[in-house]
């Protein structure tokens, strides 16, 4: 359908028109730039995942350590409620994730489906739930870091 190039074209104009996106958003004005890999607890990332006819947003617990990885994934249960606070539907909670590189990982996600990244005409959807849900995941994960870095 695409050849390399091209859909390296199409994946960076979506990411630049979501960065786009976010700057005219009123609810992300005084928001610089996302969490992501930035949380300060090591082998915790969060994590924005667009897919062929979907995307996602997640807390991913990578440790490289099965242990540590088991035992981060614990303490964020311990915050369950707090982590799903003003999320409409629960979010997924998947003790053991295989990526495509064959790490273990743990995945707190919350996914939509019925989208196409082919159609450019479904990116503002894609946008639209990306913000959204990564703005409170990212806002109630840092309603509990202090708590699950001890």
């Amino acid at each position: 359908m695409y050849s390399r190039d091209e859909m390296k074209s199409h994946k960076t104009d979506f990411w630049e028109g979501f960065a786009l996106y976010c700057e005219v958003q009123p609810y992300l004005y005084a928001h610089k730039k996302w969490l992501l890999y930035d949380t300060k607890i090591k082998g915790v990332e969060l994590k924005f995942d667009v897919f062929r006819y979907g995307a996602s947003v997640m807390i991913e617990v990578n440790h490289k350590s099965e242990e540590q990885r088991l035992a981060m994934y614990e303490k964020l249960t311990w915050y369950k409620e707090s982590i799903e606070k003003e999320f409409e539907e629960p979010l997924q909670w998947n003790i053991s994730c295989l990526r495509d590189s064959g790490q273990q990982v743990s995945r707190v996600i919350l996914s939509r489906e019925g989208l196409d990244f082919h159609k450019r005409t479904s990116w503002g959807d894609y946008y639209a739930f990306m913000a959204q849900n990564m703005f409170r995941l990212e806002t109630n994960f840092l309603a509990i870091v202090e708590f699950i870095r001890e």
